[in-house]
């Protein structure tokens, strides 16, 4: 309630996916402080040590021995999730809702499980006796020897887990890297970009025949096509680029192909072959996504840079020989601004000076005699027409015509514009292209049943081996590859600030930097599940994924300052450094199965889902679940038996 309260009223974010994906893993992570606080409320209520004293008192004192630890794991979680509120651009926009919901909803499980859980458990927990579930007794017989063991075995323990983490390092170069996953839009559209000096009326023909192409397949349910964009748009096309949107019908009807991959497949096969055309195949929301982020329409963007538009064009051809047979390299093609007929009109100076002409003089007739004019206005009643003036459409269309229009000389006669400037029909760019005001040509395709983080690795080396850039030419990879780097820059900037704020926290909240050293040394032991999650399910490690790896480094840390408080407390109360251990996992052995348990159970959704928004919101979920698995095991098992090494006999413990 509160985390909806205040992105409505406070932050005035909307609900979306993913703030409904922060909903989903923070009902998981919602739920574990109110666990830890009835389950130790319970088991003090059931301590035969505490019967015949007063309920409120116990259930006070069960309260207060846990809540200590419960407001830092919180603030700590918290903490863990400030680099996704440092993401820029597309990613920042779709990541930080999400860490808005968690982080006020986990600051409104506060209040329920130090205030609301204490006062709900006077009336609904009886104090005395209760016989335990079997599941529990089962589960806390199976884990006591397998505890033992790897207290009295740490050696080996440790071994194991760093053993595990190096493989699971070492599977990240097979995983790939993507920038967010391709949403499935249940729909099609189709750039096609056609020749430069192609006509409207020729555009439209083609265009037509192509839907009546694409209507044959029983799998399209209709066609919507559009030619150029006008100006006042904000990315204006010429007529030699049209967009066909295909409205799919759904997937069980279908008959011909079992997936979405594979209609576009065959759909390419048979429209490729279209003389003239070059194709993108993408999707309505992907396309505006794929603009947005570079200007591009497709997912890769090769931006080769320079001064010579002749030499950015010859050389944009090699990169596109040397890249074409790249795997998982799709709709390749290049930038289509060259190609347009033109009559260039230069002036001849040295003829104009002979005449008495100036070059102003002859440029200011070609524009009123090709361009035309406005000369004056005509008002009818309120409203106003400008009166323009230009020659007639037979006078300046032909490029004859236009070398015997009549200049006046500097004595009065008039002569043909060809004897003072050279009137020429030549083949040039539509237009020029610039960024960061340099020159630039476009290489662009999509990337197919493959990793974008493989792609761009081979086609680099295929242009620094193939490509001999002249000097002062260089290239630029833009698209979702760009926006991946960025974010993932950002990242390893703040992550280690954070985990270095965390640290601190830790050293706060225990008065001791072992105790704090041994809880971060989980962080990375947390990922482990992650990493064999992500490869298993053969999903790749995106910015969604990377902050699945966030929201387990909070739940490693949370679990940790549990069990090390614990732990701390049994050792002050008395007991002996292995008596401590043993007892102190056995009865945090049902919170904290019981807190990964519900978390798992949240996010199931997530990962089953096939609805949109399932793309964006499944690698995290996955990243998640296996590692709320690795975490789970590392906090009952090697963090009992590392204990011992970080807390040295006779060192007083902070309770």
């Amino acid at each position: 309630i509160i985390a909806t309260f205040n992105l409505m009223y406070f932050d005035r974010l909307s609900l979306n996916i993913m703030t409904l994906g922060g909903l989903a893993l923070g009902a998981g992570m919602l739920v574990d402080n109110a666990i830890v606080v009835l389950e130790n409320i319970f088991r003090h209520l059931n301590d035969s040590a505490n019967h015949g004293k007063q309920k409120t008192n116990v259930v006070l004192n069960a309260a207060k021995e846990v809540g200590r630890p419960i407001v830092f794991s919180i603030g700590i979680i918290v903490i863990v999730f400030l680099p996704i509120f440092t993401l820029e651009g597309v990613e920042g926009k779709m990541f930080a809702p999400m860490a808005f919901t968690i982080s006020f909803a986990l600051l409104g499980s506060i209040v329920m499980a130090l205030v609301a859980a204490p006062v709900l458990s006077l009336f609904l927990l009886r104090q005395g006796n209760h016989k335990g579930m079997f599941l529990i007794t089962l589960l806390k017989n199976i884990y006591r020897p397998i505890l033992t063991w790897a207290i009295r075995r740490k050696g080996i323990v440790i071994a194991a887990t760093a053993v595990a983490f190096i493989a699971s390092v070492a599977l990240l170069p097979f995983i790939g890297t993507e920038f967010i996953p391709t949403l499935e839009e249940g729909s099609i559209l189709i750039g096609v970009t056609m020749a430069p000096s192609i006509s409207l009326d020729k555009a439209t023909n083609v265009i037509m025949e192509m839907e009546r192409r694409i209507a044959e397949y029983s799998e399209v349910e209709e066609t919507v096509s559009r030619i150029g964009r006008p100006e006042a748009g904000s990315h204006p096309h010429p007529v030699n680029y049209a967009e066909v949107h295909m409205e799919l019908r759904p997937l069980r009807e279908w008959t011909r192909y079992k997936n979405k991959p594979e209609l576009v497949a065959a759909l390419s096969q048979e429209l490729s072959s279209w003389p003239g055309v070059q194709l993108n195949f993408t999707q309505p929301i992907q396309n505006a996504f794929d603009e947005l982020l570079s200007g591009i329409k497709a997912q890769l963007a090769i931006k080769l840079f320079g001064e010579d538009l002749n030499i950015l064009r010859q050389k944009a051809n090699e990169i596109s020989a040397a890249i074409e047979d790249v795997p998982g390299l799709v709709d390749l093609s290049v930038e289509q601004s060259f190609g347009q007929p033109q009559v260039q009109i230069v002036a001849d100076r040295p003829a104009c000076s002979r005449y008495g002409i100036d070059v102003s003089q002859v440029q200011e007739m070609v524009e009123l005699a090709i361009g035309g004019e406005a000369i004056d206005t005509l008002y009818l009643h309120t409203r106003r027409f400008s009166i323009h003036v230009r020659f007639r459409e037979d006078r300046r269309m032909d490029p004859e015509a236009i070398r015997n229009l009549l200049v006046h000389t500097e004595d009065g006669s008039l002569i043909p514009l060809s004897q003072v400037a050279e009137v020429k029909e030549v083949v040039g760019p539509i237009q020029v292209n610039r960024e960061n005001n340099q020159r630039r040509w476009i290489v662009q395709g999509n990337v197919r049943g493959r990793d974008m983080g493989s792609v761009i690795g081979d086609i680099q080396q295929r242009i620094r081996d193939s490509v001999d850039l002249p000097p002062g030419y260089f290239v630029e990879y833009g698209g979702q590859f760009e926006s991946q780097q960025r974010a993932m820059a950002r990242l390893s900037i703040i992550v280690p600030g954070v985990i270095g704020a965390v640290f601190v926290m830790l050293c706060m909240s225990f008065g001791s930097i072992r105790h704090a050293l041994l809880i971060i040394l989980n962080v990375p032991f947390a990922t482990i599940g992650g990493i064999v999650a992500l490869a298993i399910s053969g999903q790749y490690l995106s910015v969604p994924s990377a902050v699945g790896f966030i929201a387990i480094f909070g739940v490693a840390v949370q679990n940790g300052v549990v069990m090390v408080s614990y732990f701390n407390q049994l050792l002050h109360q008395g007991l002996t450094l292995g008596e401590a251990l043993t007892q102190g996992a056995l009865l945090r052995l049902r919170p904290v199965l019981m807190t990964a348990t519900t978390t798992i159970l949240a996010l199931i959704p997530l990962l089953l889902s096939t609805d949109i928004g399932a793309e964006v919101q499944r690698p995290l979920a996955t990243v998640v679940v296996g590692g709320l698995f690795s975490s789970t095991a590392l906090t009952l098992l090697v963090l009992p038996a590392l204990y011992g090494w970080f807390t040295p006999a006779g060192e007083e413990v902070v309770v």
